[in-house]
């Protein structure tokens, strides 16, 4: 029966992986083979309580203590004036309840299956429950996200080599724990469900685990997933109604503009040190952020959501079409790359040689949008809402 379901995995990832190392590096292909085995194919994140991964970071020891980055200094006064408590600054007392039709948690524009004969065919309550169940696959992959965050962030304080750096990732692993907490408090309490981990979410956070690098992890971390998240919540504290989930956003986005910021910030200084990496290694990273742009478009795709209520009326193929033409989608990738785009031309790694490829996916008008660090922490969370 594993083998099988193997098979099977094999076959629906197809497309997924043909599309792996798009960019022709082998080395980066050789990075993603591992990751991309055990997630789509085994879904090792699936049918199980736990994943134990063979994480890498070097601890690196500052003895001098030396503070020399006056801007990761200044986020780190800001990241301690901002710190909240999940516990007493959020009103868990508010009802969530999916059925009301007074609070809608979020519109029908935000469900991609939405104009399908099928779904208008619902009563309101099938319909409703339908939303409900988006918005939990959508939280659940975030809830799964701040985790990969969470132990991400635990790692590049040990291994990224500057004090101010190391004192400002101790405020982002505080924050991640809170992030994962709220999440999951609001999955279990609120909505009373969760869907277990999307594949293609599932590769990214192996493939950083396994990568020793702090700057690789930084890439992954800090300027893709986090600038995806950003967005997203953004995105979404705009269109719901409900009030709690408005509110707990709200408290998540700034910590998430911070984050951002600090890759930017720590980034753009390290990759623009003259000698301080060769052209193959630059090229590597132009290369790996360009896969894991595609992965991360796909990551969308819903497929547990579709399991539960679609895939006894469309097959995986129609299902994906009809995602990725949908208006979700198509907020998300806008929001997502809005964000991700002019971060990357930021740090360095949107050169002339891998421009052509971001510009066939439609990405390069947005390359002159702000970079992190042309706004304020706080400017940055409150041009997402």
């Amino acid at each position: 029966m594993r083998l099988k379901n193997a098979i099977v995995n094999l076959v629906d990832s197809g497309p997924l992986m043909r599309e792996a190392s798009a960019s022709g590096n082998l080395k980066v292909l050789a990075s993603l083979l591992g990751p991309a085995f055990r997630g789509l194919i085994l879904q090792r994140g699936k049918h199980t309580q736990n994943t134990v991964m063979d994480a890498t970071a070097p601890a690196d020891y500052l003895w001098t203590y030396e503070r020399a980055h006056p801007r990761l200094r200044k986020l780190y006064e800001i990241a301690k004036r901002d710190q909240w408590n999940s516990s007493t600054d959020i009103d868990w007392s508010v009802d969530v309840d999916p059925q009301n039709s007074d609070v809608t948690l979020i519109p029908d524009s935000f469900l991609p299956m939405a104009e399908h004969p099928l779904f208008q065919k619902l009563n309101k309550k099938e319909k409703n429950e339908q939303r409900h169940a988006v918005l939990a696959w959508l939280l659940s992959q975030f809830l799964h996200g701040e985790q990969g965050a969470l132990f991400a962030a635990a790692q590049v304080t040990t291994s990224v080599p500057w004090m101010d750096a190391k004192l400002y990732g101790s405020t982002q692993v505080v924050d991640e724990g809170r992030h994962v907490e709220v999440f999951h408090r609001y999955l279990d309490d609120k909505l009373n469900k969760m869907y277990a981990i999307n594949d293609n979410l599932y590769v990214i956070i192996d493939l950083l685990m396994r990568d020793g690098r702090w700057d690789m992890k930084f890439l992954g971390m800090q300027i893709m997933i986090e600038g995806l998240a950003l967005g997203a919540f953004g995105t979404i504290r705009s269109v719901s109604q409900e009030p709690l989930l408005c509110e707990l956003l709200s408290y998540v986005i700034a910590d998430e503009a911070r984050h951002v910021q600090y890759g930017v910030v720590a980034l753009s200084e390290y990759y623009g040190q003259v000698g301080g990496m060769s052209a193959r290694e630059r090229r590597e990273r132009e290369d790996w952020v360009f896969e894991l742009a595609l992965l991360m478009r796909n990551r969308f795709l819903a497929h547990e959501f579709y399991d539960e209520y679609w895939a006894h009326a469309m097959g995986r193929r129609e299902w994906d079409a009809m995602l990725q033409e949908s208006a979700l989608m198509r907020l998300f990738r806008e929001t997502m790359f809005k964000r991700i785009v002019p971060n990357i031309k930021r740090i360095g790694l949107l050169s002339d040689r891998v421009r052509p490829w971001y510009a066939e996916m439609g990405l390069l008008s947005y390359e002159h949008e702000p970079a992190a660090t042309d706004l304020s922490a706080r400017d940055l969370a409150a041009s997402l809402t």
